[in-house]
């Protein structure tokens, strides 16, 4: 098994494992699930942009820090210039959110993008951010998304718009 692979499930079993199990007694710990849409601007040549959406679940362990888990699909779309026509991708990751104020926070999360077109490798997701989770359930969030396959890489700047709901 790859190194990157290894790497990848630690880090989604760890996540996994403090979702399953009580950081402590008390059930004031909020669990969320968001739905949220996704634009993204890519910074790799060649493509024009980013659409997608994904369904992230939030688990707060602590006031000020959550963990994440989310899945979704992201359909990136190539130049005319550059043979037109799009791809898709279904990424997995997991995650944490560190909240710095009150609604403002710092997210980073690790996984997996799963091409959906027939001979598609997998690829290494990393994806930094920042945003504001409001009272009412809306969150925005601004990220760098990288995705890395056999030595390329693609990237994009997205927006995330999503609604999350209390469990």
């Amino acid at each position: 098994m790859k190194n990157s692979t290894k790497i990848l499930a630690s880090a989604v079993a760890a996540v996994a494992l403090f979702f399953t199990t009580s950081v402590n007694a008390q059930d004031s710990k909020a669990l969320r699930l968001g739905i949220g849409l996704n634009a993204g601007l890519p910074t790799t040549t060649g493509y024009s942009f980013v659409i997608g959406g994904d369904l992230r679940l939030q688990k707060d362990f602590s006031s000020n820090v959550s963990g994440i888990l989310s899945a979704g699909y992201n359909s990136w779309s190539l130049k005319d210039s550059y043979g037109g026509g799009s791809f898709g991708m279904i990424p997995v990751k997991a995650g944490a959110k560190i909240f710095f104020a009150e609604s403002a926070y710092v997210s980073g999360e690790l996984g997996a993008g799963f091409g959906t077109e027939s001979g598609s490798k997998t690829a290494f997701l990393w994806a930094p951010g920042v945003g504001y989770g409001f009272d009412n359930g809306l969150d925005l969030g601004l990220r760098y998304e990288g995705a890395e396959v056999s030595g390329a890489s693609l990237g994009q700047v997205a927006l995330r718009i999503a609604y999350g709901f209390k469990l």
